[in-house]
């Protein structure tokens, strides 16, 4: 089969899962997304499930290939600062130009709530985010422990469907309607600031060095 063609009506699917969710998602509307003839879509994926296990595949392969280009581009942060714009970067993506990926990646993960063999397909996006995010934690400079990245990524996590959303009163309860204050509030708690001006964590950590 052609793979551009194939490509072009799984990054279709992306679109339509995101506009439409996932009742939407029919190969009739992938066929018009693509405009490509009818049944295009059903001749590449027979099932509405192999339609699904492409886009999930598509979306894995998207978050793969975004994360090569910043580790291409030298993106991680040197220091704290860095690190506050690096995260405020990935939140303002959210409403920008990953809206749509990261609207049909929440549609696949309540499709896998359902479908258990969507799953797999899907842990390695999380799970590579949990690794990754660890590593800009310390690359940073920051006194990085499992629970404390776990608790920043989690928390960028949890942000990114109230800003899909964009409820004005539910993200100004979150401190979202300002992202790199929340951010900077966010390490704050999980790295908090001592007496002494410095962040108690790291002086814990220049402490012991």
């Amino acid at each position: 089969m052609n793979r551009d063609r194939r490509d072009l009506l799984r990054d279709a699917a992306i679109e339509v899962l995101a506009d439409a969710g996932g009742r939407g998602l029919t190969h009739r509307a992938v066929d018009a997304a693509a405009t490509v003839p009818p049944g295009t879509a059903k001749n590449y994926f027979p099932t509405r499930d192999a339609l699904l296990r492409a886009v999930a595949e598509r979306c894995v392969e998207q978050y793969h290939e975004i994360t090569a280009q910043l580790m291409a581009a030298g993106a991680g942060p040197a220091d704290r600062e860095g690190l506050v714009a690096m995260f405020r970067g990935l939140l303002e993506n959210v409403a920008g130009p990953g809206r749509s990926r990261l609207l049909a990646y929440l549609e696949l993960q309540a499709e896998a709530a359902r479908k258990a063999w969507l799953s797999p397909i899907l842990d390695p996006i999380a799970a590579a985010d949990f690794a990754g995010l660890e590593l800009a934690q310390r690359a940073a400079g920051l006194p990085v422990t499992p629970q404390r990245s776990a608790a920043v990524t989690l928390a960028m996590h949890a942000a990114i469907p109230h800003l899909l959303t964009d409820g004005p009163n539910t993200l100004a309860a979150a401190g979202l309607d300002d992202p790199d204050r929340f951010v900077r509030g966010l390490l704050d708690a999980v790295y908090p600031e001592g007496p002494d001006g410095r962040h108690a964590a790291e002086a814990e950590a220049g402490s012991t060095t």
